[in-house]
C-alpha cells in the first residue's frame, strides 16, 4: 500500500505484529477505534494510537480490510440520540440569544467519530497517502456494499478539503528529475503506455513538457500529470507524437501546444477534481515560456466509443458501416487502404454523432456520455476535429476503432463555453464536426 510504511509504523508502535484480520478481531478493532476517536492523552499518545490502527489495517488481508471499514462505517457515525437532543434544543433556541450556541452544539453532535478517527492519521508518517490508498480499497468494496457509503462520503469530503487546489504545487518534470519520480510516471501513465525508458526520454525532450500537481504531504506522488507536445500544427496522430525517431522540433518556433495525455494517478481521489486547474496553470506556464504559442488543444481518446457502438447497431448501419464491431475493434481492416478510406469516413460520422448526441443516463440527461467530452466541455474547450486512425495501437482500436479527437482551448471563448455547458449542456462544436453529425 505504502512502501516501507509498515516498518515505520512498527517502530512507532513498538510491536512485532498485529491482528490477522479474522472475525474474532472485531472487539480489538472496536477498542482501538474507540480510543482513537476519543483522542485521550497528548500528541505522542495520539500518534502511537493512529500508528497502531494503521498497522492493524495494513497487515489485514482483503476480507479483513473490508470488515474493518464496515466497522468504522456502521458503528462510528453520529449518535442519533445526541443529534435529536441537540436538534430539539436548537429549534427551541431559534430567535433567542442561545441560537448560535445551540447551532454550534447541533453541528458538534452531527460530527461523527469517523471524522475524528480519519483526522488522527495525519499524525503518522505518510498519513495522507495512507488515507488516499485506504479510500481506493473502500471504493472497490463500495460497488457491492452500499453500507460503506457513509464512510466514503465523509472520507471524500475530508480529502477534498485536504487536496484543495490552493494547497497543490505545479511542477515540471524533466529527464533530470529523481529516478523514483520517473518510475512513477511509467507506472501511472493511463492513456498511452510508456513502453521503455527511451520512450519516456522522448516524452521529456526539448519539444515536450510534462507537468504534474503534487501535495506537500505526498512530495514524490504525482496526483495528476499532463504530457504536452510543442508543434506548429493541430496534431492528428498520437503515433507521430510518440515516434522516438522523429526529429526534435524547435520549441521556440512552436505556435501550438498539444495536450496528448492526462493521467489521474490516485484511485482514492476519485471525485476530487483538479484536472481543470491543472490545464489552466499549464497554459499560463507555457505562455510565459513560449510567447509565440497561440493554440492550445488536446489529442484525446474516446474510451467508451466502441462500447457505445456495440450497444447501438442501428447507428453503425445508419453510418454505412458493414463490419461487425468486433472486426472493427480488431483493426485488420486498416491494412487495406481502399477499405480503410471508406470505413474511416463512416467512423468519423459515427464518432461525431456519438460525441454530440449520446447522453449519459445519470443526472438530468444533458451530460455527454463520453467522459473525456464531459471533462473538456466542462472546462470550456471546443470539440474541434475528429481524427480517423489517430491511435492505431491495439488499445486504440479496441476502445475507439482508432478514432481520436481534438478539443481546442480558445482562451477568448472558455468562459462562455463553460457557462453554456453548465446551464444547458451545450457542447461547443466546430462547424466541421456539426456537419459530420448531421450526415446520415
Amino acid at each position: 500500500m505504502v512502501e516501507g510504511l509498515v516498518e515505520r509504523l512498527r517502530s512507532i508502535v513498538g510491536a512485532g505484529g498485529t491482528a490477522n484480520g479474522g472475525p474474532k478481531q472485531l472487539d480489538k478493532w472496536r477498542r482501538q477505534l474507540t480510543e482513537c476517536a476519543e483522542a485521550r492523552g497528548g500528541e505522542v499518545s495520539a500518534r502511537t494510537r493512529a500508528a497502531a490502527l494503521a498497522l492493524t489495517y495494513l497487515e489485514l488481508d482483503d476480507a479483513g480490510r473490508h470488515a474493518f471499514l464496515r466497522l468504522i462505517s456502521l458503528e462510528f457515525g453520529p449518535q442519533p440520540e445526541w443529534v435529536a437532543t441537540a436538534h430539539a434544543a436548537y429549534q427551541g433556541a431559534v430567535g433567542t440569544e442561545r441560537q448560535w450556541d445551540a447551532e454550534a452544539e447541533l453541528r458538534a453532535a452531527l460530527r461523527s467519530a469517523r471524522i475524528r478517527i480519519l483526522t488522527q492519521f495525519n499524525a503518522i508518517p505518510q498519513g495522507v497517502k495512507f488515507l488516499v490508498d485506504l479510500r481506493a480499497d473502500l471504493l472497490r468494496y463500495l460497488d457491492d456494499d452500499a453500507e460503506l457509503g457513509p464512510l466514503d462520503r465523509e472520507l471524500e469530503s475530508r480529502l477534498a478539503a485536504w487536496f484543495d487546489v490552493g494547497f497543490l504545487e505545479l511542477q515540471r518534470i524533466t529527464w533530470n528529475s529523481p529516478a523514483v519520480l520517473l518510475e512513477k510516471l511509467i507506472e501511472y501513465e493511463a492513456v498511452h503506455e510508456i513502453r521503455s525508458w527511451t520512450d519516456l526520454k522522448n516524452r521529456l525532450d526539448s519539444d515536450r513538457r510534462l507537468y504534474a500537481f503534487f501535495h506537500p504531504r505526498m512530495p514524490m506522488e504525482p496526483l495528476i500529470f499532463v504530457e504536452v507536445a510543442l508543434t506548429d500544427h493541430l496534431a492528428s496522430s498520437v503515433q507521430a507524437l510518440l515516434d522516438e525517431h522523429a526529429p526534435v522540433f524547435d520549441a521556440y518556433r512552436a505556435d501550438t501546444a498539444i495536450f496528448y495525455s492526462i493521467s489521474n494517478t490516485q484511485a482514492g481521489l476519485r471525485g476530487v477534481s483538479f484536472g481543470n486547474f491543472l490545464l489552466k496553470r499549464v497554459i499560463d506556464d507555457l505562455q510565459r515560456d513560449f510567447p509565440k504559442l497561440r493554440h492550445f488543444a488536446t489529442l484525446s481518446p474516446l474510451p467508451a466509443f466502441a462500447s457505445w457502438a456495440k450497444k447501438n447497431p442501428q447507428e453503425l448501419a445508419a453510418a454505412g458501416l458493414q463490419l461487425d464491431p468486433v472486426l472493427l475493434a480488431a483493426g485488420e481492416w486498416a491494412q487495406d487502404a481502399a477499405a480503410a478510406r471508406k470505413i474511416n469516413e463512416a467512423l468519423t460520422q459515427l464518432a461525431a454523432r456519438y460525441l454530440t448526441l449520446a447522453k449519459s443516463s445519470r443526472g438530468d440527461g444533458r451530460q455527454p456520455l463520453d467522459p473525456v467530452t464531459r471533462f473538456h466541455a466542462g472546462n470550456g474547450a471546443r470539440l474541434e476535429r475528429i481524427n480517423a486512425l489517430g491511435d492505431a495501437s491495439p488499445k486504440g482500436f479496441k476502445q475507439s476503432f482508432g478514432v481520436m479527437v481534438n478539443y481546442l482551448y480558445d482562451t477568448g471563448d472558455l468562459e462562455n463555453n463553460v457557462e453554456n455547458f453548465a446551464r444547458e449542456g451545450t457542447i461547443a462544436t466546430s462547424a466541421a464536426v456539426r456537419r459530420l453529425a448531421r450526415q446520415k
